[in-house]
């Protein structure tokens, strides 16, 4: 299959957000700057002296529970998920995230604050091509019961194939959902897609002094019922974000993935795991990249 690489884009001002961490509870403001060609996404924690840069990129993720965590010579930059799909979603491929604080700002609990800033900035294209990796045979990690895989596909461009199931007997059960991620399609499908957990993961969280500034309006907290305070903005919005994740996760490939995309009961940790086999496998094998 031959695929045309598109121009890369980068944004045309700056723009910022600002908000709170849900783990830290710190207030934090996030800076998106113009970056050049093939820079990449590039993390940059502004409260330190000097500034340290962090680029987003799978070799630099550190393993910590619930998040994408991204650490180099012991300077981290957290929850970056939402972030990197909001980027990849309007494929802006070169930019500058500068911040004040480790944790970036959890807003509304999906990538819709972000997008708007991103938005607001405006989205320019940029004289070089953007990589691509075609996917050339299936790929999977994981075990049974949660995994994800990455396949060929007819169709160009990504699709995504995402399954959670809670069981019969939860409030939010069984749900699936099959995407072909465009911009268009990342917007009025994905962005809006907020955070979720139960209502006693959320007291767990909260008896270990995690999430005190977070409520049941910041995030989607599900009881027997149903939410709790709060309106789902898409009645299947759970498995939505679940894809917003994983999108997010496999913007650390820093390039156009082509191809099938299927996750299983999958989180942020087999999601990098799979992005982490993608990029060691030969090229020859796997991918072709296109200058």
């Amino acid at each position: 299959m031959t695929v045309t690489a598109r121009l890369q884009q980068t944004i045309g001002s700056t723009a910022q957000v600002i908000g709170f961490g849900y783990w830290s509870g710190l207030d934090v403001r996030v800076e998106f700057r113009p970056a050049p060609a093939d820079a990449g996404i590039v993390f940059v924690r502004g409260d330190l002296d000097p500034p340290q840069r962090i680029r987003a990129c799978v070799r630099h993720r550190i393993e910590v529970p619930r998040r994408t965590t991204l650490e180099v010579d012991g300077v981290r930059v957290e929850m970056v998920e939402h972030i990197m799909a909001a980027l990849a979603g309007l494929r802006i491929d070169n930019c500058e995230v500068w911040v004040d604080q480790p944790e970036m700002p959890g807003c509304d609990g999906s990538s819709l604050p972000f997008v708007r800033a991103l938005q607001a900035a405006g989205i320019v294209s940029q004289s070089a091509k953007r990589h691509q990796r075609i996917i050339q045979q299936r790929v999977q990690v994981g075990d049974s019961r949660c995994w994800v895989e990455a396949r060929p596909s007819a169709t160009r461009g990504l699709s995504l194939h995402c399954l959670i199931d809670y069981g019969p007997s939860g409030p939010i059960g069984r749900q699936a959902l099959q995407l072909r991620i465009t911009p268009e399609t990342f917007l009025g499908e994905l962005a809006a897609a907020r955070t979720f957990l139960l209502e006693q993961e959320a007291a767990w969280l909260r008896s270990q002094g995690l999430g005190s500034r977070v409520t049941s309006r910041d995030v989607l907290v599900f009881d027997q019922q149903g939410p709790v305070d709060n309106t789902l903005r898409y009645t299947d919005e759970c498995i939505r974000h679940k894809m917003l994740d994983l999108l997010g996760d496999l913007a650390l490939t820093g390039c156009d993935l082509i191809g099938q995309v299927n996750a299983h009961c999958s989180g942020h940790r087999l999601n990098a795991a799979l992005v982490t086999v993608l990029n060691v496998l030969p090229y020859q094998s796997l991918w072709r990249r296109t200058a």
